[in-house]
């Protein structure tokens, strides 16, 4: 069975009338490879007067992995990092021992009518590289490889496939493509890592005859090959890559293998002993709920 498990996820308000669908973390399985949190943004007509903005706030032991179809977003970070993020580029931020960012509306679309679609993926990273030192790296889209295979388009964000390898650095083995596939064609997928799982972003999908839903994320068997199939023009990404080397600890947006870092940096939050983000004067508080001990 090409498939395992099949993953709904759950809505959530990240505020300003922003709606994520989340997959990962779940019930069923806390991570895919390192991918340990999944989000998917839109696509959505962003209202004029919406504030869609994500104030600074604090990650550690993890690394986001921001990806766009539409719209476009200014990145800031405490490393005094300030990138344009756009469509197609790949934005790797290793948090390590400490980070904290925003991502606010660039000043040109404030006001604007524009779309805003993508995703958002967490990387728990390796226990041994837990505290590395913080870093951010920025792929345009004009590095990514690109290729035709079969008829689909894939562009490997992230680890290598059908011979391409993504230039995107990594901790642990990681894979990530983005694939379109229009109607008809089928696309054979093998040589996957240990774990893999496939995301539809739109279109009709089938996976090895057995239909794929919108907004289900499908846990693969990698043992053998699964073939994809587009009932119409589909997109979908493929995430995974080597397990993870245990139980990591999540709370709010930290993550680590010993609950005791989690608490310390709440409470380095709570004091705002992590170091700034420039230029910004303002944050996201700490949940009311502290961290379990």
């Amino acid at each position: 069975m090409s498939v395992t498990n099949l993953l709904k996820g759950h809505e959530k308000d990240l505020g300003g009338g922003l709606m994520v669908r989340r997959f990962l973390p779940s019930a069923a399985k806390q991570a895919v490879g390192p991918f340990i949190f999944f989000d998917h943004f839109g696509p959505v007509d962003v209202p004029l007067d919406a504030d869609h903005d994500v104030r600074p706030h604090p990650h550690i032991g993890l690394a986001t992995v921001t990806y766009l179809f539409e719209g476009a977003m200014d990145h800031r970070d405490s490393l005094g990092t300030v990138q344009r993020i756009e469509p197609g580029a790949v934005n790797w931020m290793t948090a390590g021992s400490g980070i904290v960012h925003s991502e606010r509306t660039p000043k040109d679309l404030v006001g604007k009518p524009h779309r805003t679609h993508g995703l958002q993926l967490w990387a728990a990273l390796p226990v041994a590289h837990e505290e590395t030192e913080p870093g951010f790296c920025h792929t345009p889209a004009s590095a990514i490889p690109e290729l035709h295979v079969a008829g689909a388009k894939v562009r490997v964000l992230i680890g290598s496939a059908f011979g391409q390898t993504s230039p995107v650095q990594t901790f642990s083995q990681t894979l990530y493509l983005d694939v379109a596939l229009p109607a008809e064609n089928e696309l054979v997928l093998n040589s996957l890592p240990a774990e893999a799982a496939i995301y539809p972003i739109g279109g009709a999908l089938e996976i090895d005859g057995a239909p794929l839903e919108l907004h289900t994320m499908a846990l693969l068997n990698t043992t053998g090959a699964q073939r994809v199939k587009a009932n119409a023009d589909a997109r979908f990404v493929v995430i995974g890559g080597e397990p993870l080397d245990g139980h990591r600890f999540m709370y709010w947006n930290f993550v680590s293998s010993r609950k005791e870092r989690i608490s310390q940096a709440a409470d380095d939050w709570e004091a705002q002993r992590f170091t700034p983000v420039p230029g910004e004067t303002d944050w996201i508080p700490l949940p009311a709920k502290k961290p379990a001990a």
